[in-house]
C-alpha cells in the first residue's frame, strides 16, 4: 500500500512523467527565447540569461526593478535531473534485464551534470598571434583587470592583477607585494571617453593622461564583435595616508600611465584579463583557403610551434577547423584571422569537464545497445520453433 505522507507525495511528484514533460516543454521554450534574444544580446549574454541562470529576469525600460518572469535553464535542468534520478530509483528494478535502461539513465544524468560543471568552471579567452610571433598568454574578451606593474628592474617586471570583480566592489585593495594600497573611486564596465571641455566640472583625476579626459557611463554592450570601453578611477595611497595621485584608467587609452615612489617605477593599466601559460606557441604559418574560383572560405589553419619545457614538448602542430590543439588542460580552436591573412586568432578554452558529454553519449549508446540487444534476443527466441 502506497503511503500518503508529505514525503511520499513529494517523491511521487519528483518522479512523475508529467514533471518530465513539463521540464522538457520549458527547456524548448527557453531554447527558442534564447535563440531570438541572441540578435540583441549576443550569444554569450543570451546563454547566460536564459540557459545558465536559475531565474529569467526582466527589467522594465526606464526602471531599476528586476522581475522574475520564467524559470531559467539552470533551475529546469536541476529539477529534470532530480526527476530522472527519482524515476530511476523508484520505477526501474535492479536487474540484468533492465541494465541497459540503468546505463542510459546514468548517461543522461551525467550529461546534465556536465553542463552544470561547464557553466561553473569553463573559462574562454583569445590568443591573437602574428606570423613569426611567440606568445605564452591569452586574453579574456569579456572580463577586465587593473595591472599594477613594478618596472624598476629593466630585466624583469613584477605585476599584480586586480580583477574587475574587486574593482566593482570599490574596495581598497591591499597586497603584501605592494608598498601602497589601491583605492578604487569608480569603475564602469562601459563608458564614452572624450576630451575635457572648458565648461566641464572639476575632475577628480590629478595624474596621468586622464587629467585631460572625461567619461560618460554607458550600458555594457554584449553583441558579438562589440567591445566595452571600461573605465576605472583609482588612487594609490601610501601606508601613512598620503596620495600618489588619482588616475583614470581605461582600455580605450593607449598611453602608458604610472608614477615613481621611493625610487621604484610603477605602471598602471586597465586591460583585458590576462591568462599566462607555462608553455608558448609560435605561429609559423597561417593559411586561408577558399573554394576555387570564389571568395568563399574553405578552411583556416595555423601551423604553430609548441614549446613546453616542463613537459619536454617541442613540436609542430597544425590547428584547423574541427581539429583543435589540446595541451596543458587547454583547448586551442581556430577562431578567425586578420591583417591580410598574417594574423591568426585562436580561441582558448579551459574546461575541466569537457570529457563528460562524450562519456555521457558513450553510456547512452551502450545502454541502447544493451537494451535493444536483449529485446532482439528475446524476440528471436520467441520466433524460433
Amino acid at each position: 500500500m502506497r503511503r500518503n505522507d508529505p514525503l511520499s507525495r513529494l517523491i511521487d511528484g519528483l518522479s512523475s512523467l508529467k514533471l518530465t514533460l513539463l521540464c522538457l516543454a520549458l527547456l524548448m521554450a527557453l531554447v527558442v527565447a534564447c535563440t531570438l534574444a541572441q540578435v540583441e544580446l549576443g550569444i554569450h549574454l543570451a546563454v547566460e540569461r536564459f540557459i545558465r541562470s536559475f531565474i529569467v529576469w526582466w527589467t522594465p525600460e526606464g526602471s531599476a526593478l528586476r522581475l522574475p518572469i520564467f524559470p531559467g535553464g539552470g533551475l529546469v535542468g536541476a529539477v529534470l535531473l532530480l526527476n530522472l534520478i527519482f524515476a530511476q530509483l523508484r520505477r526501474l528494478e535492479l536487474s540484468w534485464r533492465k541494465g541497459g535502461l540503468w546505463i542510459m539513465h546514468t548517461g543522461l544524468a551525467l550529461l546534465f551534470i556536465g553542463e552544470f560543471a561547464t557553466a561553473l568552471m569553463q573559462v574562454e579567452s583569445n590568443m591573437a598571434i602574428e606570423e613569426g610571433q611567440t606568445k605564452n598568454s591569452s586574453e579574456d574578451y569579456r572580463r577586465m583587470e587593473v595591472a599594477v606593474v613594478d618596472e624598476t628592474d629593466p630585466e624583469f617586471n613584477d605585476e599584480l592583477a586586480v580583477p574587475d570583480t574587486l574593482l566593482k566592489s570599490r574596495a581598497e585593495i591591499a597586497d603584501a607585494s605592494l608598498p601602497f594600497k589601491l583605492r578604487v573611486r569608480a569603475y564602469h564596465d562601459n563608458a564614452a571617453l572624450s576630451l575635457r571641455g572648458p565648461g566641464d566640472a572639476p575632475s577628480p583625476v590629478t595624474s596621468g593622461v586622464g587629467v585631460r579626459m572625461s567619461f560618460q557611463p554607458l550600458p555594457p554592450v554584449s553583441a558579438d564583435g562589440d567591445r566595452n570601453t571600461a573605465v576605472a578611477v583609482v588612487e594609490p595611497v601610501l601606508k601613512d595616508g598620503s596620495s600618489l595621485g588619482v588616475f583614470l584608467l581605461s582600455n580605450g587609452l593607449g598611453a602608458p600611465q604610472g608614477f615613481i615612489s621611493e625610487g621604484r617605477k610603477w605602471r598602471l593599466a586597465l586591460r583585458l584579463r590576462l591568462y599566462r601559460h607555462p608553455f608558448s606557441l609560435t605561429l609559423k604559418d597561417f593559411r586561408h583557403d577558399v573554394y576555387p574560383g570564389t571568395d568563399i572560405p574553405k578552411n583556416f589553419s595555423s601551423l604553430v610551434r609548441l614549446k613546453d619545457p616542463r613537459a619536454g614538448d617541442d613540436r609542430d602542430v597544425l590547428i584547423y577547423m574541427n581539429s583543435p590543439l589540446r595541451h596543458g588542460g587547454l583547448t586551442f580552436y581556430q577562431a578567425c584571422y586578420g591583417n591580410n591573412d598574417t594574423l591568426s586568432v585562436l580561441q582558448v578554452v579551459r574546461n575541466p569537464a569537457w570529457t563528460l558529454p562524450y562519456l555521457s553519449c558513450l553510456l547512452v549508446a551502450l545502454g541502447l545497445m544493451w537494451h535493444f540487444g536483449l529485446m532482439l534476443r528475446k524476440s528471436l527466441g520467441e520466433a524460433s520453433p
